[in-house]
């Protein structure tokens, strides 16, 4: 039996999208690993990349039980715009060496063993994959109907 088109879509598609669902989840498991597990308090900044990241888990794990292949149009925005946070996020803490305009955002309250990553570098990683797998997991070109 051939799958056709929109069957191999399907399969492929939902893979893709059920592993968006996974990074943002563990995005939001971390996160909440963070503040309630290592009491570190969530500074501003932070609470705008959670809010971005926490209905991904929703919103991509339903389009990918769904196959909802136009998923993109909802988490772009959002994917994009977290990255854009925290990439701002990770400058922040990358550039300035006191909490004096930047306030508390700058400061670094998490560091990666070994590898070096702060919760924004983690964060800007977790939105690019994001934004990767739903691209990845979109059919963006218009299917073909046959009539």
């Amino acid at each position: 039996m051939q799958l056709n088109q929109t069957e191999s879509w399907t399969s492929d598609g939902q893979f893709w999208l059920a592993g968006g669902a996974g990074v943002a989840t563990v995005a939001t498991l971390g996160s909440l690993w963070f503040s309630l597990g290592l009491d570190l308090i969530p500074c501003t900044l932070c609470w705008y990349q959670r809010i971005l990241m926490y209905p991904l888990v929703v919103v991509l794990g339903v389009a990918a039980l769904e196959s909802h292949n136009t998923v993109w149009r909802t988490v772009v925005p959002l994917s994009l715009v977290g990255a854009l946070i925290a990439g701002y996020h990770s400058v922040l803490q990358a550039t300035t060496a006191s909490c004096t305009l930047a306030g508390p955002c700058a400061v670094v309250q998490w560091q990666a063993p070994m590898i070096g990553l702060t919760i924004p570098n983690l964060s800007l990683i977790a939105f690019v994959l994001v934004t990767i797998t739903v691209f990845a997991g979109s059919n963006l070109a218009e299917p073909v109907r046959n009539y």
